[in-house]
């Protein structure tokens, strides 16, 4: 099968062929470096390492960019609020800078702790003020933009088609509009530049032809993404809550500075579910990948269970749900670690897997092809070397597992092998005595043809 993926924009799955030869340049919207990356913004992360791998597995050169956040993304979606990185600072203590960096670092570790390929180019927003200031003095030019006392906004209405990949009803969102419009002439209106508040200290500013500011959150991946890929590439990829708004912006910038869509795809991951709500970094009650591994779970373990769901449908979020991937994964990683040697691998199951995976990155039903390899009576060197060959886009690290060595107290050695003293006396009764007294120390027994099989209950 060839690959095909969903189309945001067209809302359909469509046929992917790279616009220029073989090579696929794909924006991915980074995190705003403000606080800690939660599981859920992780999802989104890990949606995109799939595609990526999976567009490398079909013989892709792949340009992947993401950018960092570091200024302009404000607490409110209607361009009012503060900015979400000086809010960090009074948070933390630290200089906008110093938490930029922080966060950013500290997303990079989760993103390895995951497995999760880098990007080909990181791009800081602060880092491409002047590309920003140059598009906005384009779409000027161009009359698209009108000024207010507080920035320079984007004309929404002057766009016939503004919102089509949402689907947005722009008359029914004026007309119930719950924001404060200020001085934005409609509710779709955004900044592109917002001005330094004259009563307070910014510590992130720059000069403009319209004064000392910073840019708005939304031009930035225009300008970057121009920069990096040029005026329409390939794919872009985000969060499903970047669709009404930041997508449906840059979308919009583009079409009136270059007279593009941007992209050719534009790809959404789904949010992860706990409690039934939205995981949001808002509330301050969150779970990072720290709480995870606190609770006894490898990173590795949440990328497997990411991947028993589609990434265009909502994941509920469970420890319990958690504990059965981990445990789904570490029977993977035994059966792997038990075959031994790779031999030759089974082109027919791979095939089946890659079909799954090209069918709109289907990655349940391809794990679901790995356990029909696991449990087949193909031999154990074409099983291991199959694997593998999946676990080049799985990213589970399959070919790297070891056992951990198990240390077993004296206590509990002396037991057992009393206990099996006690089997070749058969004397049944106090091998079953003995048995019980090696559970209550936390251990337990499996009699193998090879002998007692001690393990951690």
């Amino acid at each position: 099968m060839k690959l095909q993926l969903f189309d945001t924009f067209e809302r359909k799955v469509r046929p992917f062929e790279p616009l220029s030869n073989n090579h696929v340049g794909i924006y991915a919207c980074g995190p705003t470096v403000y606080n800690f990356a939660h599981i859920g913004n992780l999802r989104t992360y890990l949606f995109e390492d799939l595609l990526v791998r999976v567009l490398k597995a079909n013989g892709y050169d792949v340009n992947h960019v993401m950018n960092i956040t570091d200024v302009g993304h404000l607490t409110s979606d209607a361009d009012t609020g503060e900015d979400k990185m000086e809010l960090g600072t009074r948070r933390t203590g630290m200089t906008a800078w110093e938490l930029a960096s922080f966060y950013t670092e500290a997303f990079q570790r989760d993103m390895q702790r995951l497995n999760i390929l880098a990007p080909d180019q990181w791009c800081k927003a602060t880092d491409h003020i002047k590309e920003q200031i140059d598009f906005v003095s384009d779409l000027e030019q161009k009359g698209y933009t009108y000024r207010t006392s507080d920035g320079i906004y984007f004309d929404s209405r002057k766009l016939n088609n503004y919102g089509h990949l949402a689907r947005l009803d722009i008359d029914g969102l004026q007309a119930g509009a719950r924001v404060e419009l200020g001085e934005r002439r409609f509710v779709t209106d955004f900044a592109l530049w917002k001005f330094s508040p004259v009563d307070e200290e910014r510590q992130m500013e720059w000069d403009s032809p319209w004064g000392k500011g910073f840019p708005g959150w939304h031009i930035e991946c225009s300008a970057m993404s121009a920069r990096y890929l040029g005026d329409f590439f390939d794919i872009h990829c985000g969060g499903e809550d970047h669709i009404p708004i930041h997508h449906t912006n840059e979308i919009a910038q583009t079409q009136a500075s270059r007279g593009t869509q941007l992209a050719n795809f534009w790809m959404h991951g789904y949010f992860l579910k706990t409690d039934k709500e939205k995981m949001s970094k808002s509330t301050g009650d969150f779970l990072t990948l720290d709480v995870v591994e606190e609770k006894g779970f490898a990173p590795l373990d949440y990328r497997y269970f990411c991947f028993t769901a589609h990434y265009r449908s909502q994941l509920s979020f469970s420890w319990e749900s958690l504990a059965s991937a981990q445990t789904a994964l570490g029977r993977l990683y035994e059966a792997a670690w038990s075959w031994g040697e790779p031999g030759e691998i089974h082109e027919q199951f791979l095939q089946r897997f890659n079909d799954c995976l090209n069918d709109d990155l289907n990655v349940p039903r391809a794990l679901a092809v790995v356990w029909e390899l696991v449990k087949s009576g193909v031999p154990d060197d074409v099983k291991k070397a199959t694997l593998l060959a999946c676990d080049e886009v799985l990213g589970l690290d399959i070919s790297d597992w070891q056992p951990v060595e198990l240390r077993i107290p004296d206590e509990v050695r002396l037991l057992v092998e009393g206990r099996e003293q006690a089997r070749a006396e058969k004397n049944w009764q106090k091998a079953d005595e003995l048995r019980d007294q090696v559970i209550k120390l936390g251990f337990s027994i499996e009699d193998t043809r090879e002998g007692a099989k001690i393990s951690r209950s």
